[in-house]
């Protein structure tokens, strides 16, 4: 009862008051050197590690076949067999553990290759496939449901300028056209976010550089427009975490950018996010992740093709605050008791307001930011079920959150709980947490609510979850009540 009071006069205080905006700021760290400097490459990531392939030098040089593979958790590099195709301006992605390297181009000026090469990272081999029907330099892929998209681009050096979408895959090692972009573009970047890919920025035939978005429904096969981009730009990389699309470098022919600007497809919003501590452009069209950190690797410093390839490695971590107080892998109601009870303390543990090491008192400022945090948070990795959803399926990320909530009336010995799975790709967060359905400020002894769990994703694949209604001691009869739901991690 002393948490509930604290916790709603806290929040009623932060009501009272003038309003002060926390950003969440994420952080930049520079890592260890790339072996080859270079711009124009792409990267992939598989297991935790990240392959840079391909690029050149500079200007005027010759294409690179080289492969090397960065491990964040080492912070080391490792020389890989080559590439069967020097090439630069190309795209890559993963579709089961494996890289498909398409496009680009062999040599300055020379028309879009349609070449397709897959990496098989656990053999260190590579493999020729069917060529893309329309070869193009400056495109962007991105893969959905084990197939991959490969989009825009052109068919020279700024010139011939495509917005054509065709479907990789690899499974029949076959292609399919797909309905055109709308705007025709090259050097774009794309990510797909719940079954729809965005398209994001680039250059039009003019090398007019762009700030557009449109989004790819892959199950209806069509294109909508979004919100643009607040800064125009082509030559820039892009990266999903925690269901936002991260924005990052590019420039123009004669400029490079260091914005980080950050797109929510669930609300059609831009904002911005620290600045990358240099200009960066001729990036890979999709940045590295790993564990929800983005690696920007090479690139130069600007879209002139006259500077080198560098071979600097960052690292951002859009979510650097630990707010997770007690440790348990989510951010929720038992984080911000604890945080309302070092109100007015000065407990280092939630004391995370700015400068970096806090500002010696647990006070309003900590609580907003806190608040900030968890609503970034929750709104982005937790999935909501009832129910009304029994028997249909939900699409999850890995480390997304699976809230399950059941009508149930504890008093009467019935409770829900999971039927184990020794198979399960989902982990159960705590204890079942109990809601009454009465209003009133006392609870009524026998009145009934909802139980509430929480599953985090913890592996790929497809299970049924299955939970059922029962009297713990009444092992032998069958449940009053059953709930079933199938899950997909991807």
């Amino acid at each position: 009862m002393r948490t509930n009071i604290l916790i709603g006069i806290a929040i009623i205080g932060l009501l009272s008051m003038t309003s002060v905006s926390l950003a969440i700021e994420g952080i930049w760290t520079r890592k260890a050197d790339m072996p080859t400097a270079r711009l124009g490459l792409t990267t992939s990531t598989v297991d935790g590690k990240i392959y840079a392939i391909g690029g050149y030098p500079r200007a005027a040089t010759s294409r690179l076949r080289t492969v090397e593979e960065y491990d964040p958790a080492t912070d080391t590099w490792t020389t890989k067999a080559d590439m069967p195709t020097a090439r630069t301006a190309h795209a890559s992605s993963v579709v089961n553990g494996k890289v498909y390297v398409i496009g680009g181009m062999s040599a300055a000026f020379n028309p879009g290759l349609s070449t397709v090469e897959e990496y098989n990272p656990s053999t260190n081999t590579w493999a020729i496939k069917a060529p893309m029907p329309t070869g193009r330099l400056g495109l962007s892929t991105s893969a959905v449901d084990g197939k991959i998209y490969a989009i825009g681009g052109s068919k020279n050096v700024w010139s011939d300028v495509q917005g054509v979408v065709e479907e990789y895959d690899p499974a029949t090692n076959t292609w399919t056209r797909k309905a055109d972009m709308p705007t025709a573009r090259c050097t774009l970047s794309t990510s797909a976010v719940n079954g729809k890919i965005y398209a994001i920025g680039g250059a039009l035939v003019n090398r007019t550089f762009i700030a557009t978005v449109e989004a790819y429904d892959i199950e209806t096969n069509t294109w909508t427009t979004k919100a643009d981009m607040p800064t125009p730009r082509g030559l820039l990389t892009t990266a999903v975490v925690g269901g936002k699309i991260f924005a990052i470098g590019g420039g123009t022919t004669t400029t490079g950018f260091s914005a980080v600007e950050v797109y929510d497809p669930a609300t059609d919003i831009w904002t911005s996010e620290s600045d990358m501590p240099v200009t960066r452009a001729f990036l890979s069209p999709g940045a590295g992740v790993v564990d929800d950190k983005i690696y920007v690797i090479g690139g130069s410093e600007s879209g002139a093709s006259s500077h080198p390839g560098l071979n600097t490695v960052y690292e951002y971590d859009p979510f650097p605050l630990v707010v997770d107080f007690n440790g348990d892998g989510v951010v929720d109601l038992d984080d911000l008791v604890i945080m309302i009870e070092c109100y007015g303390t000065d407990e280092p543990l939630c004391d995370i307001a700015p400068p970096p090491e806090g500002d010696g008192i647990v006070n309003r400022l900590d609580l907003e930011l806190f608040l900030s945090y968890w609503e970034q948070e929750n709104c982005s990795k937790e999935v909501y079920v009832d129910e009304e959803d029994a028997n249909s399926q939900v699409t999850l990320e890995l480390n997304q959150i699976l809230v399950v909530t059941l009508e149930s009336n504890p008093s009467t010995g019935y409770q829900w709980e999971a039927v184990e799975d020794p198979n399960s790709i989902l982990e159960q967060i705590g204890e079942a947490e109990f809601k009454s359905s009465y209003e009133g400020a006392e609870p009524i002894v026998g009145a009934g609510g909802w139980e509430i769990f929480r599953f985090k994703a913890v592996s790929a694949g497809q299970m049924t979850l299955q939970m059922v209604y029962r009297r713990y001691w009444e092992t032998d009869v069958e449940p009053a009540k059953t709930f079933s739901i199938d899950v997909v991690v991807n």
